[in-house]
């Protein structure tokens, strides 16, 4: 075991395997080839002495190793980067806090919570970026995400199988709603009873990919009829408004319905709980990360108590 010549391209490649889950994906973000993602792996595999990953037709899995690699790797990449900023001239960032988000969390509780801090506490910066569930937790494992704010359903389900496990927080819990076009006869009620809902024409997202995004009212005993797909949660709320169908959607984009747009509990049949959580490494938090935690759950909270 030596570690004495591997470079720090070969450690930053690792992470963003590690972060990305395949050699395809990491030389996409990196702008290599994989055959020169692949070189940089085995080097450091070399000089470990042991696989790092394990290759599954899916992607790739951290070994023991890896993990331990992975940790160090994150803490020498970080520290040269303060380094080369403070050599720079730059400002430190200590105070920096990388904040993952599922889709739908961008429209209403992010800018809410940045916006908060940035009023109370100005010296933090947070820098933000959206994803999948399990791009950010693998973002969290690689320590290129210090918070992650998730969605989760039932049966609520760890994150991942990998240990130590995360650190996860549950912020609120409440019941999933239906988006109705205002003039549609289902929005003449308070709420919508589940057996109205058959026959209905939905707008929903895309079925493939990591997340399977919501749209249909989950459970139904019929096969949809799908007259819209859209990834975007305002494009299919704006279809919504526009008398193209139904959408489901999480308390928290309440705030962020358009004009023309109804939202309502659908009552009957088995309730569709979603909890917000917050995900993060096990261990202690830097001050500003507690800070940007506290953001998120107030702005949680406050979204998730709109009528």
């Amino acid at each position: 075991m030596d570690f004495s010549d591997v470079s720090l391209t070969a450690l930053r490649v690792f992470r963003e395997v590690a972060e990305q889950g395949t050699f395809t994906a990491a030389a996409g973000a990196l702008g290599y080839t994989q055959s020169a993602v692949s070189r940089q792996i085995a080097s450091l595999e070399r000089a470990a002495g042991s696989p790092l990953l394990e290759r599954r037709r899916e992607g790739v899995r951290l070994t023991a190793a890896g993990h331990v690699v992975l940790r160090r790797a994150s803490t020498v990449i970080d520290q040269i980067d303060a380094t080369a900023r403070e050599l720079a001239g730059l400002p430190a960032q200590a105070g920096t806090v990388r904040v993952g988000w599922f889709p739908s969390a961008g429209a209403v509780l992010v800018p809410k919570a940045v916006a908060a801090l940035r009023r109370a506490h100005p010296a933090i910066t947070v820098i933000t970026r959206e994803g999948s569930t399990p791009a950010l937790v693998r973002a969290l494992r690689a320590g290129s995400l210090d918070l992650a704010l998730l969605a989760s359903a039932p049966p609520f389900r760890p994150l991942d199988t990998e240990t130590p496990p995360l650190s996860v927080r549950t912020l609120t819990e409440r019941g999933l709603r239906l988006a109705v076009p205002a003039a549609h006869p289902l929005a003449r009620g308070d709420f919508v009873d589940v057996a109205e809902l058959r026959g209905q024409t939905w707008i929903t997202g895309p079925a493939s990919g990591e997340d399977r995004l919501m749209g249909v009212w989950p459970g139904l005993d019929e096969r949809p009829e799908i007259a819209h797909t859209a990834r975007d949660w305002l494009a299919k709320l704006h279809l919504v408004a526009a008398g193209c169908g139904l959408t489901t959607v999480p308390p928290s984009l309440v705030p962020a319905a358009p004009p023309g747009v109804r939202i309502l509990p659908v009552r009957g049949g088995p309730q569709e709980q979603r909890r917000l959580v917050l995900a993060r490494l096990p261990g202690p938090l830097s001050e500003p990360a507690a800070r940007v935690a506290d953001a998120l759950r107030a702005a949680a909270v406050d979204a998730e108590t709109q009528p």
